[in-house]
């Protein structure tokens, strides 16, 4: 199935809008995002000790707040003393949490969608924490979408919420090489595999096919893997670095119903600039960003 063609879809990146001087993932600029009529706004949740969850990057309080310790031992009551720090500097921003998030939402009944990066990897020991993700959710209905690398999370999702739309990373499973950079140890996949990806697949041990051909088998790999996926979220690099050897992500994942998000691409980097016309061009339905506003007027030709 081929999806209709469509102006991009451009996505706040943690509610990031142009300069406006709010932290990410903070309430203050979901309501600047929601006001300037965004089409997508994404956010960062972790989930807390019980009731809710805390929107931050990072499973440790300290990353990006005054707060210390785990996010899984925090409680609701104490996260609400929390502030948001940026680069180490504490704001006078408050933390905030999804619920926070759905009431803000309910609050601007218009066609802007949320998209949540649900961060914790580790699977849960029941399911207490995906049903409360659920009922927080409920209220917003179509309006949200889960997005996560881990795939064993969605599909629990799946099973518990037929109706909620998920969004998959890709990256855990493969990912582009830099050797401008080290890559972290820890980080999967670990090991540079024969198509010059980071692959862990036994594909990627041996170089057999076209670079394109692996390329599409992964991929094929990829889409089974949790039932009804709407959207591929990958990195702009990743997609150009496929391009040029031959596979268009977008175009594969049209062919079977699934939307391609390319991330994060701001206005002021280079490469990123480059990049985004030529994934327009190769069909590319969304375009995560922290400059919502320059990015959308680079995309209509400005």
């Amino acid at each position: 199935m081929n999806l209709p063609l469509r102006p991009p879809l451009v996505v706040h990146h943690m509610a990031a809008f142009d300069g406006s001087g709010f932290p990410p993932n903070s309430l203050e600029g979901v309501r600047a995002s929601l006001e300037h009529g965004a089409s997508f706004i994404e956010l960062d949740i972790t989930a807390l000790a019980r009731d809710d969850y805390l929107l931050v990057h990072d499973p440790v309080l300290e990353s990006e707040t005054t707060g210390s310790g785990p996010v899984a031992d925090c409680t609701p009551e104490a996260a609400q003393a929390l502030y948001c720090k940026v680069k180490g500097t504490v704001t006078p921003f408050h933390v905030p949490v999804l619920s926070q998030v759905v009431a803000l939402f309910l609050e601007y009944p218009t066609a802007t969608r949320l998209q949540l990066d649900f961060k914790n990897m580790i699977p849960f020991p029941d399911e207490e924490p995906l049903l409360r993700l659920i009922r927080l959710l409920e209220p917003l209905g179509d309006r949200v979408i889960v997005s996560t690398g881990a795939d064993w999370q969605l599909r629990r999702l799946r099973r518990l919420a037929p109706w909620l739309d998920l969004g998959f990373d890709i990256h855990f499973y493969i990912d582009r090489h830099n050797p401008a950079h080290p890559r972290n140890p820890a980080a999967y996949p670990k090991h540079l595999g024969a198509y010059g990806f980071y692959d862990d697949h036994p594909l990627a041990t041996e170089r057999i096919w076209s670079t394109a051909d692996y390329l599409a088998d992964r991929c094929g790999m990829f889409v089974g893997l949790v039932p009804g996926i709407s959207t591929f979220y990958i990195d702009h690099r990743f997609l150009i670095e496929s391009l040029e050897a031959g596979f268009n992500w977008a175009e594969a994942l049209h062919a079977v119903g699934i939307k391609c998000d390319a991330w994060t691409l701001d206005v002021g980097n280079p490469v990123a600039e480059a990049n985004a016309p030529r994934l327009l061009a190769a069909g590319v339905d969304q375009f995560t960003t922290n400059t919502p506003v320059a990015m959308q007027t680079l995309l209509q030709g400005g």
